[in-house]
């Protein structure tokens, strides 16, 4: 508290305030009206707060309801994951694998919304012969695209500022610097402090700003973990190197769900839209298998069918082994024990490897029945119909539960040409569907066989 307590000399004729004492003031020229007085700092401070002027409020309930502008990319996976298309002012960080197609796809994306206004597109990695070639490949309009390459932020404004264009790609958010950081490109502060000079450009001119984002060997986006934090939205671009199919998710989207998934297909033209991925993840080679059966997952608003294979044979080892590629190997553990459990099939002794086709990773509780099915089917060794697709939730008792969305699900596998669904005991419409509903495990173990 002493600290805060200091002395000053204040003038009665003129208010003027100085630090020590003299017999005339400074400021008025009176003489003898200078008295000592003793201040609280912290009062000061107050004084200087209220001195300044507020922030403009806004009442919320005047303010219209409108719905947002957006960008069309003409690629409506891509539209779909932005949840709707790009919002003019937005900023949003692209991150993938190496080699994935990052560039590739704002470069498309560029071509498509560069048809209706400007953009520009920074490398801080690429020439500007070899960012032509890529585009003269991808047979994109070079009409309204422009090409920077500089990796100082400021120097990246100012132009930007100049051409006032609507959307911009900065490829890499890592190789950009700011001359006001004293540290090289890629740090942590380079990179928050970029982003920040970029924000500000998106929000104050309305410009729509890409940023493309490294990884990790972790699959994790390089740099502080506040770059996600500060973006509007964050798309991550995966893959199998089994087939040429792309995923673009978002980890984060303030003007729409995170939950929608989008299905690419890698060309030699760049990336083409699947309009009905549902058929890339199940395999229309034999209507009857076993240690197979087709579910069905929700990804946003959208079903897709998953095709599930079980593999159970005896054990070589001591210790039976559960694998899994696709699916949740500890849910295949809780499955696996209540088949055990609460059936007549015992799974003690046999190593149950469990696969989803495509590459497709889920974690969707509607395919616990479809899991059971086919590990069922294969121990069992009988075909079952890959014209009826099998939905449901597992309980530990056996029970077989209900799903999210069930009708719609059981709407996208009517219109792929199946015949029948297994469900629960629910009241549901099916459609043209034979729909078989079940209480518990037994009920299945009996239709199988």
């Amino acid at each position: 508290m002493a600290g805060n307590i200091k002395t000053i000399f204040r003038c009665s004729n003129c208010d003027a305030q100085f630090p020590k004492w003299s017999g005339r003031c400074l400021e008025c020229g009176s003489w003898g009206t200078l008295s000592e007085e003793m201040t609280d700092a912290k009062s000061e401070k107050k004084e200087a707060v209220k001195k300044i002027g507020g922030a403009e409020v806004i009442d919320l309930s005047l303010i219209k309801a409108s719905s947002l502008e957006r960008y069309k990319t003409d690629i409506g996976e891509i539209d779909r994951v932005l949840g709707g298309g790009l919002v003019p002012g937005s900023l949003v960080l692209l991150s993938g694998e190496p080699g994935i197609g990052k560039s590739t796809l704002v470069a498309q994306i560029a071509s498509a919304l560069g048809q209706k206004q400007e953009a520009i597109y920074v490398s801080g990695e690429e020439s500007a012969a070899q960012v032509k070639s890529r585009l003269d490949r991808l047979h994109c309009d070079l009409k309204n695209l422009k090409f920077i390459s500089e990796t100082n932020v400021e120097k990246i404004c100012s132009s930007v500022l100049r051409l006032m264009p609507g959307i911009l790609i900065v490829d890499s958010i890592q190789t950009v610097y700011s001359s006001m950081i004293p540290a090289e490109a890629g740090g942590v502060s380079q990179i928050r402090a970029a982003t920040i000079k970029f924000l500000e450009l998106a929000k104050e001119n309305n410009i729509a700003v890409f940023l493309i984002g490294h990884i990790t060997k972790d699959g994790t986006i390089a740099g502080p973990k506040s770059l996600e934090h500060i973006v509007d939205t964050v798309l991550y671009l995966e893959n199998e190197a089994s087939n040429n199919y792309c995923l673009l998710r978002a980890a984060k989207n303030r003007f729409g769900s995170v939950n929608e998934l989008g299905v690419l297909e890698m060309t030699g033209t760049g990336f083409k839209e699947v309009k009905n991925p549902s058929l890339i993840f199940v395999e229309n080679q034999a209507t009857k298998i076993s240690g197979s059966a087709i579910g069905c997952v929700i990804e946003g608003t959208r079903p897709f069918l998953a095709d599930l294979q079980a593999l159970a044979t005896k054990t070589v080892f001591g210790y039976p082994q559960r694998k899994t590629s696709g699916f949740d190997l500890n849910r295949l553990q809780v499955l696996s024990a209540v088949i055990a459990k609460r059936t007549k099939i015992n799974l003690t002794t046999q190593d149950i490897i469990l696969n989803v086709i495509g590459g497709l990773k889920i974690s969707d509780p509607a395919l616990d029945l479809a899991a059971c099915a086919a590990i069922i089917s294969s121990h069992l060794n009988k075909d079952f119909d890959r014209r009826i697709i099998v939905l449901g939730e597992v309980g530990l008792g056996g029970e077989i539960r209900n799903v999210f969305k069930l009708e719609a699900r059981l709407q996208e596998a009517e219109r792929l040409g199946f015949t029948g669904a297994i469900i629960p005991n629910v009241e549901v419409k099916g459609g043209k569907l034979q729909l078989t509903k079940i209480k518990n495990l037994s009920d299945l173990v009996e239709i199988i066989q």
